[in-house]
């Protein structure tokens, strides 16, 4: 057999083994409402953890880190920081909104809003911007699995026959399986990814340099301004690290898919158990940087960083290998990607049809109607992902500067019963706008900080201004 055709069946091989164990998973149970997106409200710390390390373990760990260490240096370094500080956050909020998920019935992020402040509006915005943020998070895994199918078969299978296959794939999953498949194919995908972490991250730098320590002493000679502030970036300086460290950091769990996975808990403990163990999960991003500067000296001059990782896996270990890794970046895109486009098809029909067009919709006909969604969902992502360049990284946070913008009506709602409505929704609009604005107009950073984070401190002053305001005012009427 060819070197393609080796690597091709084993990526083939290990993705079937993954949906087949999914799909086991989700036929067994009846696919009710509750069963497709939170599972029952059962799972124990084992699946908890497989089901937030698959969210953890996206196409941006995989090939966009790597990508950026390879094309930015120095700043990619802020994925080690952020992750650490979200788990942080997790400990002390999670368990609060499982306990009032658990209370009111809770199946998504826009019914914490819609019963926290009462209001169906402010709900249908929560869903609305929550769905356009997952679109990039979804191109960024479908463009993951063309770039990993494109490598591994030596450029016979282009990218777009290879995207179109993954998001029929995905779509057929998701539609029959729903969230327990999910956090079941992620023991395939898990395993798999540490094992060709640690081989990379250990492998490519002992074969090319002798050792980690002598491949960074060999970067740091050659390129001495890769691995500080800024790197190879003009503008993205230690400003800009410690303001998308704490953009990120807050907003990991306001992705609506991390938020609605709470609710999947058996109880409270779960989630702060998992909020201890999942920082040394992570530890393995360390070697996928490893591999990408270890790149920027083997293979240099690249025009495209996200292709960095697997370029020097093809050169430096046999086909098998590579298929292995193959596959096991093709799971790392189509986990992440059936639990998104679940919670945004569910966004869509519980939170903000049914509640605004069709109040008289029962769950049954929300669940078909949410099962329809993830097939629109997947064609407008595969459509994006055809047709944008843009880079994994600059993806992900794209989506961060939008969802972190739930964060203060999410933490003040659960802490502060001054907070109002009114002010929510206010500081929310202007957040988003305030991100979209300045991201779109290519003034990200702006005064060497992040566009998102901006946003975030605007939203935090008029949530808080506009609550103290109102209570003073219904103070002076009584």
């Amino acid at each position: 057999m060819s070197p393609a055709a080796i690597c091709l069946t084993t990526i083939v091989c290990i993705v079937a083994i993954g949906t087949a164990i999914g799909f086991l998973a989700g036929v067994r149970r009846r696919m009710d409402l509750e069963q497709w997106t939170v599972g029952g409200r059962g799972f124990g710390v084992v699946l908890i953890f497989l089901l937030m390390a698959g969210e953890v373990y996206t196409t941006f760990a995989f090939l966009g880190a790597s990508g950026w260490a390879y094309s930015r240096g120095g700043p990619t370094l802020y994925v080690l920081a952020y992750l650490t500080l979200a788990y942080v956050v997790s400990f002390f909020i999670l368990p609060q909104i499982w306990e009032v998920g658990r209370k009111f019935g809770m199946q998504t992020q826009s019914d914490f809003f819609a019963v926290r402040y009462r209001n169906r509006y402010l709900a249908g915005f929560v869903c609305i911007v929550g769905i356009v943020c997952f679109i990039p998070y979804l191109q960024l895994q479908i463009t993951g699995v063309g770039i990993i199918v494109s490598v591994a078969s030596f450029d016979g299978i282009g990218r777009t026959a290879a995207m179109a296959v993954a998001v029929a794939l995905l779509v057929a999953f998701v539609f029959a399986s729903g969230v327990r498949a999910v956090a079941w194919v992620s023991v395939v995908k898990d395993v798999l990814m540490v094992v060709a972490a640690l081989a990379i991250g250990i492998g490519i730098p002992l074969i090319h340099f002798g050792g980690i320590g002598p491949m960074f002493a060999a970067l740091a000679h050659t390129r001495p301004g890769h691995l500080t502030m800024p790197g190879a970036t003009a503008n993205l300086g230690h400003a800009w690290y410690v303001s998308t460290v704490l953009l990120t950091s807050l907003g990991f769990y306001m992705w609506p898919h991390s938020f609605a996975a709470s609710f999947t808990a058996k109880n409270a403990d779960t989630l702060r158990r998992n909020a201890v163990v999942m920082p040394l999960y992570s530890l393995t991003l360390a070697f996928i940087l490893f591999a990408g500067f270890a790149t920027v000296l083997i293979t240099p001059g690249m025009s495209n960083g996200d292709l960095a990782l697997l370029t020097v896996v093809r050169q430096s270990f046999p086909p098998w290998f590579l298929g292995i890794v193959g596959g096991a970046g093709a799971l790392t895109a189509m986990v992440p990607a059936s639990i998104f486009i679940l919670t945004a098809a569910t966004l869509f029909a519980k939170n903000l049809y049914r509640p605004l067009f069709a109040p008289a919709m029962t769950d049954d006909q929300v669940a078909k109607l949410a099962r329809a969604m993830v097939v629109v969902l997947g064609v407008i992502s595969l459509s994006l992902a055809i047709f944008s360049s843009a880079t994994l990284v600059s993806l992900l946070l794209t989506g961060y500067a939008g969802v972190t913008q739930f964060f203060p009506g999410v933490v003040l709602g659960l802490y502060w019963k001054r907070v109002t409505t009114a002010a929510v929704f206010a500081g929310l609009v202007t957040g988003v706008a305030g991100a979209g604005f300045l991201m779109l107009s290519h003034r990200d950073p702006l005064f060497g900080l992040s566009a998102g984070f901006l946003a975030l401190c605007v939203n935090f002053f008029i949530v808080i201004c506009v609550s103290l305001l109102s209570t003073a005012l219904s103070g002076a009427k009584d």
